[in-house]
């Protein structure tokens, strides 16, 4: 089932905060964390993810609502927590206004999804784009939320601008296997129909296979990659998944549990020693792939001329007049 996707000049829609598949109280879903808000002194760090490769990166939020089993961000104690950096659009405003701050391309969510579930109504990850917006700044975003398509207005004028790239993270587009892996990320059609209003609206947006499993995502790539291209993706990227850490545990006893006959040729592909040719084998179907449906392996270059440092953050007095009654936008 498709999204009510807004039109392409609408400032906002309104969108659900639980984007998974069961209502909340369905049994085995996994319980949306507590939100605390978590002031931070500084914002913009180096850039590690390697979905990107992006110089800088800003996080909005530490932790993570989707409960991906794989990611290390899943929040494996009883009661989760995500927590909101709910001063982050001032804090950004402040460093892109330091004297001689050079502009370079930020990955906006390099460790958590900035379109978490609570995002629609915490507005941090809208409040960055407007500041990155009014400076002309590019950036690149990496999601697995249709909640995306809510600042469709933001991202064609940067994508306008050749400030703007966008990724969409598929691992499957098999509906049963997405509510198992990835329980409160988007739906892979809701994604696919993300990808095809992102397309019409403008922005340059690519399908990133992550993370590419060995026999399980694998016979997916090729499919994948179709659906995409049909949908108005212009590129393709891929991640192999790292198995470490605490997903590295609940892998195993997903994999025991639901892919017993798989089980033990997934995990062994995964070890070091056969790691390399499992990525290797799978990289090369993902070429072959993309070559196939007219998708680019590499991502456009960033627009850097034109940035303008944004103006500085309102007192804090003005700040609250101004999102009550909208006021400044007035002048």
């Amino acid at each position: 089932m498709q999204p009510d996707l807004p039109a392409r000049l609408e400032r906002l829609r309104r969108q659900t905060e639980r984007e998974g598949w069961s209502a909340p109280d369905a049994p085995g879903t996994p319980p949306l964390p507590a939100v605390i808000d978590e002031p931070c002194r500084s914002l913009l760090r180096a850039n590690d993810s390697p979905d990107v490769d992006m110089p800088l990166s800003v996080n909005p939020y530490r932790g993570c609502a989707h409960a991906c089993l794989f990611c290390e961000a899943h929040p494996d104690e009883a009661e989760p927590l995500l927590f909101a950096k709910t001063n982050a659009a001032d804090r950004l405003r402040e460093e892109l206004r330091r004297p001689g701050y050079p502009p370079r391309p930020i990955n906006l969510g390099a460790t958590t999804d900035v379109y978490q579930p609570a995002e629609h109504r915490l507005g941090i990850t809208r409040a960055l784009l407007e500041v990155l917006d009014e400076a002309h700044h590019p950036l690149a975003i990496v999601t697995r939320s249709v909640g995306i398509v809510r600042d469709l207005d933001l991202l064609a004028a940067m994508a306008a601008r050749g400030q703007l790239l966008v990724l969409v993270s598929l691992m499957t587009l098999d509906a049963a296997l997405a509510r198992q892996l990835e329980p409160q990320a988007s739906a892979p059609a809701q994604r696919l129909a993300a990808i095809r209003a992102l397309a019409r609206a403008g922005v340059p947006v690519g399908v990133n296979l992550s993370p590419l499993v060995p026999l399980l995502s694998e016979p997916e790539i090729e499919p994948i990659i179709a659906a995409a291209a049909r949908a108005g993706a212009r590129s393709a990227h891929c991640a192999m998944l790292r198995l470490s850490g605490s997903g590295a545990g609940r892998l195993r006893r997903w994999l025991e549990q639901h892919r017993p006959a798989l089980a033990a040729q997934v995990l062994a592909q995964l070890q070091s020693d056969e790691a390399d040719r499992a990525a290797d084998r799978m990289h090369h179907s993902f070429e072959v792939a993309a070559a196939l449906h007219g998708l680019a392996l590499s991502l456009p270059a960033l627009e850097l001329r034109g940035f303008r440092p944004p103006r500085a953050p309102l007192p804090r007095d003005a700040a609250r007049f101004e999102h009550r009654t909208g006021q400044g936008r007035l002048f």
